[in-house]
C-alpha cells in the first residue's frame, strides 16, 4: 500500500535538515582582497624615489584570530604571495584568500617584497647594499591589528620603511684645479673610486613591532655610484655610526693626487627606520670637513628632521 506524506511535513523536514548541517559545518565567507600603499605615497628606488607600487611587485600577507599581540602559528592566511597586476592594478594573490567567518575579528600584518618568515619576532635580515639588490632590500612592513572583519574588504594595508637610506655630497677644494683654470672653475671634481660607510649589516626583524635591531660588528659597506660627487645605499637603522671612507683614483699627484679620506663624525650620524640621513661633506688634501652651506649632515623623512652642523676629520696615516 502506498503511504502518502503531507506536502508540508516534507518540506518542514528538508528544511530542518539543512539547518542541521548549517549548524554542523558553517560555511566559509568571501575572498580577502588587498589594497596597498607606502607611507606617504613614496617609494625607495636606486635613482629615485617612486610614488607608488609598479606591476610586478610583490607582498607576503599574513592574517590571524585570537590575540592581536602575537602571531600565532596556525594562520588565516599564512604568507600568501600577491602580486601587483598590470593589466587591473589588482594585487591577484598566489592562492585564494578566506576569511574565517563573517563577524570574527582578524588581524594582518604584510612584508613587501615578498620573503620567507622564519620568525615573526626575530627574523633574519642581511642586508645586501649592491645596486641590483637595491630594490629587495628596500624592506616594507604594514600591519593592521584593529580587527577587521568581512565586511571590512578589501583590507587597506600602509606600509613603512624599515631600512633608512644614506646620501653622501662630495664638494671639493681647489687642490685638484689646476691653477690656470681656477678663475673659470675652481671647484674641478676630484675622481673618486669608492665611498664606504663603516656600519652594522645584519639586523633582527620584529615584523609585529616594526623593530629592526642591529646585530653584529660593523663594517665597511660600500656605496652605490650616483654620480662621482654623490653616493648612496639603503643602510640597517642603527646607533653608533659616524665613519664614512673615501677612495681617490685617477688624479693627477701634481696636483691634489689620491689617497684615502676619513671622516670621522664627533657624535653618531642618525640612521631611523623610514628617513634618510643626508651627509654633505667638503673634500680636501688635509682634511675632509662637512659642508654648513648645504647643512652638514640632514635628517629627512621618507618627515623632516634635525640638522647636525659641527665636525671633521683628518685624512688618517693608514686604513
Amino acid at each position: 500500500m502506498k503511504k502518502y506524506i503531507p506536502f508540508f511535513l516534507t518540506v518542514a523536514a528538508a528544511a530542518l535538515f539543512m539547518g542541521c548541517n548549517k549548524g554542523a559545518e558553517p560555511q566559509r565567507s568571501k575572498s580577502i582582497s588587498v589594497k596597498a600603499t607606502i607611507g606617504s605615497m613614496s617609494k625607495v628606488s636606486y635613482v629615485g624615489d617612486k610614488s607608488a607600487f609598479e606591476p610586478g611587485d610583490s607582498l607576503s600577507l599574513f592574517a590571524w584570530t585570537g590575540d592581536k599581540t602575537a602571531i600565532p602559528d596556525e594562520l588565516v592566511v599564512d604568507n600568501v604571495v600577491n602580486k601587483l597586476s598590470a593589466q587591473n592594478g589588482l594585487w591577484l594573490p598566489k592562492t585564494q584568500m578566506l576569511w574565517d567567518d563573517m563577524t570574527t575579528p582578524h588581524y594582518f600584518m604584510a612584508v613587501a617584497p615578498a620573503r620567507n618568515v622564519a620568525s615573526f619576532t626575530e627574523d633574519l635580515f642581511i642586508l645586501d647594499s649592491s645596486a641590483e639588490k637595491y630594490q629587495e632590500n628596500d624592506l616594507l612592513i604594514a600591519t593592521d591589528v584593529e580587527g577587521l572583519v568581512a565586511t571590512d574588504n578589501p583590507v587597506q594595508l600602509n606600509f613603512e620603511h624599515a631600512m633608512a637610506k644614506l646620501i653622501v655630497n662630495l664638494k671639493f677644494r681647489n687642490q685638484w684645479t689646476p691653477q690656470e683654470d681656477l678663475p673659470g672653475n675652481p671647484n674641478v671634481e676630484a675622481k673618486i673610486d669608492a665611498v664606504y660607510a663603516t656600519a652594522k649589516q645584519t639586523a633582527s626583524i620584529n615584523y609585529l613591532e616594526k623593530a629592526v635591531t642591529p646585530e653584529g660588528v660593523a663594517y665597511p659597506m660600500r656605496l652605490n655610484k650616483l654620480s662621482n660627487a654623490s653616493w648612496t645605499s639603503l643602510i640597517i637603522p642603527q646607533e653608533g655610526f659616524n665613519t664614512i671612507t673615501i677612495y681617490l683614483d685617477g688624479n693627477d699627484e701634481w696636483l691634489g693626487g689620491n689617497g684615502t679620506y676619513k671622516f670621522t663624525h664627533s657624535a653618531d650620524i642618525p640612521l631611523v627606520s623610514g628617513k634618510y640621513t643626508t651627509v654633505n661633506l667638503i673634500v680636501g688634501r688635509d682634511q675632509i670637513t662637512l659642508d654648513e652651506a648645504e647643512g652638514g649632515i640632514s635628517i629627512t623623512d621618507w618627515t623632516a628632521g634635525q640638522v647636525i652642523d659641527n665636525g671633521e676629520a683628518q685624512i688618517p696615516e693608514e686604513i
